[in-house]
């Protein structure tokens, strides 16, 4: 069963998204709330996959990605994004993450970011 972090400012879409990765199977093993907390939960849960919003406080999801990847090269990260973020979602492709979900996301898409970081 692949772990996973989730990284979102807002508690609601943290909800979410656990209830929708519970019912598919995954074990979600941490959240965060900024992207200084991810780093630092990457860092001690190791997990699959992250989850991350690319908005968030104290440090931006960009930010958050470069320091996991610096962390691990081989970090599978979903970042999510809201409609109208498109210059944003490339960057975060160029440095790196396996793929984009736009909120609000529907269960399957996610479900197939997940499968798809995982290969």
């Amino acid at each position: 069963m692949a772990t996973i972090l989730l990284a979102d400012d807002l508690a609601f879409i943290k909800m979410v998204q656990k209830e929708i990765l519970q019912k598919e199977g995954y074990d979600i093993i941490g959240e965060a709330a900024d992207g200084l907390e991810v780093i630092e939960k990457y860092k001690k849960l190791r997990p699959d996959v992250v989850i991350m919003d690319i908005t968030m406080p104290k440090m931006d999801g960009l930010n958050a990605l470069k320091a996991i990847r610096q962390l691990d090269p081989d970090a599978r990260v979903i970042v999510c994004s809201a409609l109208g973020q498109q210059q944003l979602i490339i960057e975060a492709i160029k440095i790196g993450a396996k793929d984009f979900i736009v909120k609000p996301f529907d269960p399957p898409r996610l479900a197939t970011a997940i499968q798809k970081a995982l290969k």
